[in-house]
């Protein structure tokens, strides 16, 4: 069986959400000969292990680093071939995973995956929601840095849908070490190395509520947001420069 590994890294307001989560995995159905596993990680000392009864879900905690260095911890303890993002709030849609891995395996010169999401609101309403987005097909290497700046910042895709390749975020050296938009700050890295691929139908119900990470004050605290984005690009900018010179 090939595996396709779904890390979720998860701290204690956000627990409550986890068997939704292994609900929506449950009902992927994935491509004949392949498999998923589901990575747990908890940042920060866990009261107590979340039990599912299930071979394919392990669950994990290790001393509070933040979102990235939980994730890290997670890729390392994961075995699959492709490694797919998942927060503990959000929930994948059906479909999700196996398109994943139908892209993947169709495309070899392809590293990475996004796919756009729909707004999961707190009355349980699902809406759509304009990201201006790349449309179905092949992103070619850079282009998606290009609209970050020009844009100020602002993504094209959700980063919380990636699904990568475990070798080429292995080399990158997994997440972005950021307390905060580490997965941007990945996704910046891969489109600079590497083509992508966008599929516009809808792989995740991206949960809006009143604890989750991206609606507070020093996320969006517009000194710390500059240190981060400003890593981010610089970072980027150099892995360009680093593969657009002409080989001595």
């Amino acid at each position: 069986m090939r595996t396709i590994s779904v890390v979720t890294p998860v701290h204690p307001p956000h627990t409550r959400f986890l068997p939704e989560a292994y609900e929506s995995l449950c009902a992927q159905e994935l491509p004949e000969g392949w498999s998923w596993e589901w990575v747990i990680q908890h940042d920060g000392d866990a009261e107590s292990e979340p039990s599912f009864g299930d071979p394919r879900v392990t669950f994990s905690a290790s001393p509070a680093a933040g979102a990235a260095g939980a994730r890290n911890m997670a890729l390392a303890r994961s075995r699959g071939e492709f490694v797919r993002n998942l927060d503990a709030d959000d929930l994948l849609v059906d479909g999700a995973l196996r398109r994943d891995v139908e892209v993947l395996v169709r495309h070899a010169h392809v590293g990475w995956v996004t796919s756009a999401a729909l707004d999961l609101l707190p009355d349980g309403e699902v809406v759509s929601w304009a990201s201006g987005d790349p449309g179905e097909g092949v992103v070619e290497p850079g282009w998606m840095l290009d609209v970050f700046i020009s844009g100020e910042w602002r993504l094209p895709v959700v980063p919380g849908t990636m699904c990568v390749r475990r070798d080429l975020l292995l080399a990158l050296g997994g997440w972005m070490a950021l307390p905060r938009s580490e997965d941007t700050g990945l996704l910046m890295a891969l489109q600079t190395v590497s083509a992508g691929y966008f599929i516009a139908t809808p792989s995740m119900l991206y949960r809006k509520h009143g604890v989750q990470v991206t609606a507070g004050n020093l996320h969006n605290d517009p000194v710390d947001k500059k240190l981060r984005y400003g890593m981010i690009v610089d970072r980027a900018q150099a892995l360009r420069h680093m593969y657009t010179q002409p080989a001595r």
